[in-house]
């Protein structure tokens, strides 16, 4: 039996000081590092399907 959902609630709490500079410099090299990963993970599983 599927399950509805009605309705979905999203709270964020957004904090502006002055250190927004450093942590978006932060996330920036943080997503730079996830995405190399993934990418690095993709070639490996195509590298292993074409092996087969």
């Amino acid at each position: 039996m599927p399950i509805e959902i009605r309705e979905l609630t999203i709270k964020a709490n957004v904090d502006e000081n002055n250190k927004t500079t450093a942590s978006a410099q932060t996330a920036q090299v943080n997503t730079e590092n996830i995405i190399a990963s993934c990418v690095e993970q993709v070639l490996e599983i195509l590298k292993q399907k074409n092996e087969r």
